[in-house]
């Protein structure tokens, strides 16, 4: 039909590029969705220093000026790094009404956020701290990042609390990328001390890569961005089952706030 229909962005991970296929899926369940490259795609820098906030707010802008998409605010999903970004969108940007992180965080992480006035810097996080198995070869991301519970680390905190926006949280406690699961509790917690309620979901045995139904498991691969494999964690099974419940709460999420 011609609509109007909800607006969202879509916004994977630190590995960079164009990917659509999840924008592609949820334009055919009747959301007008933009996929947004933020780096490593065109004239976008493979490694920014910083991610101005501007460009993720033109973004938006864009879309609400579609003639097919309603006027009642935008939604915002994104995986990995595409999740705190899209957090940092729903709380710095007007017009967010509602936000899915996918194996996120609740702080900045690895490349500074500069807003206007303001510079959101990176959470704190060492390379020395991977770990290679000796049996796959593969790269344990886990303990690369600096204990957020650390008051130090603070002041990289998305300041979720300020937002209007509704939030729904989903993490595998496979993830071997790193503590989504931790991450999620803390800021659910966070925002429950504020009076907020929010939707949180974890699923035993699923890993980082919580990706639309029916796709294979990804337990492993290489990082555009890194130039090194991967362990994203998951087991066949329970990763399949966790797709499934999390594709349907997505979509239930945006409806109802949209």
């Amino acid at each position: 039909g011609p609509g109007p229909f909800p607006g969202l962005i879509d916004l994977y991970g630190s590995g960079g590029g164009l990917v659509e296929y999840r924008a592609s899926l949820l334009a055919s369940r009747g959301f007008v969705t933009l996929a947004l490259a933020y780096m490593a795609f065109e004239d976008l820098p493979f490694t920014p220093e910083t991610l101005e906030l501007g460009y993720f707010e033109e973004a938006v802008n864009f879309l609400r000026k579609q003639q097919q998409v309603k006027d009642t605010g935008i939604g915002v999903l994104g995986l990995s790094k595409g999740a705190d970004l899209a957090l940092s969108m729903a709380t710095f940007l007007p017009g967010i009404k509602a936000a899915v992180s996918i194996s996120g965080s609740s702080f900045n992480s690895f490349i500074p956020l500069k807003g206007d006035g303001f510079t959101l810097p990176a959470h704190p996080y060492d390379l020395g701290r991977m770990k290679t198995s000796e049996e796959t070869g593969l790269i344990d991301f886990s303990d690369v990042v600096d204990d957020h519970m650390d008051p130090a680390t603070w002041n990289c905190r998305i300041p979720l609390e300020r937002s209007l926006a509704k939030f729904l949280f989903l993490s595998g406690l496979d993830d071997r990328n790193w503590k989504s699961q931790l991450y999620c509790q803390d800021v659910v917690q966070r925002l429950q001390q504020h009076g907020r309620e929010v939707e949180f979901c974890s699923y035993s045995g699923a890993g980082h890569l919580l990706e639309p139904p029916y796709l294979p498991l990804c337990q492993a691969s290489i990082h555009r961005v890194l130039g090194m494999f991967v362990h994203w964690g998951g087991q066949w099974r329970e990763h399949a089952k966790a797709q499934e419940d999390a594709w349907r709460r997505i979509q239930a999420f945006f409806w109802q706030h949209l």
